[in-house]
């Protein structure tokens, strides 16, 4: 495990950083596609989300949800996502739905640094991410 340390500043850094918020959130799309249509369905979208245990845990405690209000949530997260409607969701939308995700949890992380526990083979995580090209700035500004 590694700890990193980041503000919404650093966050904010990466998402403006097109070239590498692009790459990410395009290797994350391509892991995410199972069959690799290039479009994420609705099943694809909630083992993602399903993976990440945002849902069924709150503050790393597992908490008893119906499966029909789970249901419901992973249906509105889909939604949100499918911008055009289509049923399916492709890169751009992704792309445009991490990008707002991502912008919120800098607000709201504004000045104040925290310090964040990353599993070290986690290279898939944009906040891991975000916090290595800000130390790859630092380094080249040494």
């Amino acid at each position: 495990m590694g700890v990193v340390i980041l503000d919404g500043t650093t966050v904010k850094s990466f998402v403006e950083d097109e070239s590498a918020f692009n790459k990410s959130v395009n290797e994350r799309f391509e892991a995410l596609d199972a069959n690799k249509d290039g479009v994420l369905s609705r099943s694809e979208l909630r083992k993602a989300f399903e993976s990440l245990r945002l849902i069924e845990s709150h503050f790393g405690t597992d908490v008893a949800t119906p499966p029909e209000e789970l249901s419901q949530l992973y249906d509105s997260i889909f939604e949100k996502f499918d911008c055009d409607h289509s049923g399916t969701i492709d890169v751009e939308e992704f792309r445009v739905e991490m990008k707002k995700i991502m912008l919120a949890v800098a607000d709201g992380l504004g000045f104040s640094p925290i310090q964040m526990v990353i599993e070290d083979d986690d290279n898939d995580s944009f906040l891991k991410q975000a916090a290595d090209l800000e130390a790859s700035k630092i380094a080249k500004a040494l």
